[in-house]
């Protein structure tokens, strides 16, 4: 998928310093991975070392492009090393975690900070306690009648709050 923003192209810019690094870093050419803007929801990247391949969230790209730049990018770059320099192996195991400790001199952190607030789509539901937000995929099972949630600190299930009425002007 090709770059369709500035930032995007950036993205790309520093995919490509990332692989400079670590080969300089490894003493190996890398062949150079493919890049998606097409991840969704929270989730900021994936790597997927059988295709080489990496996807971003185009959203969260946007609003956080320096940490995508130092962070993200190389996290998931790390992924795709670790898979062909050891094959398969736990997605953040010890040879993920020296790569992004050696190579990129970051803490090896499984998750991000992001704020998701704008790609999270979330519905109200009531318990004894108050309002808890259930995601759209949660809110779903409940639905179709496949799951009951529970609240963490009341311990009573979780019911769907009334919608609120229409404003009229």
């Amino acid at each position: 998928m090709a770059p369709r923003t500035a930032t995007e192209e950036d993205a790309c810019l520093h995919l490509e310093s990332a692989c400079l690094r670590a080969e300089s870093g490894l003493g190996i050419a890398l062949p150079r991975p493919k890049l998606r803007f097409d991840v969704r929801g929270k989730t900021a990247g994936m790597a997927y070392g059988e295709l080489n391949l990496i996807r971003l969230n185009p959203k969260l790209l946007e609003e956080n492009p320096d940490i995508f730049f130092t962070e993200v990018i190389p996290h998931e770059l790390c992924h795709l090393l670790a898979h062909r320099l050891y094959g398969k192996v736990k997605p953040h195991g010890h040879e993920w975690q020296t790569l992004m400790r050696t190579l990129f001199g970051l803490p090896p952190r499984t998750t991000h900070s992001l704020d998701t607030r704008s790609v999270c789509n979330s519905i109200s539901y009531l318990c004894g306690c108050g309002s808890v937000e259930l995601s759209i995929r949660r809110h779903n099972k409940v639905l179709r009648g496949d799951a009951r949630y529970l609240c963490r600190r009341c311990q009573q299930y979780l019911q769907p709050a009334p919608a609120l009425p229409a404003s009229v002007d």
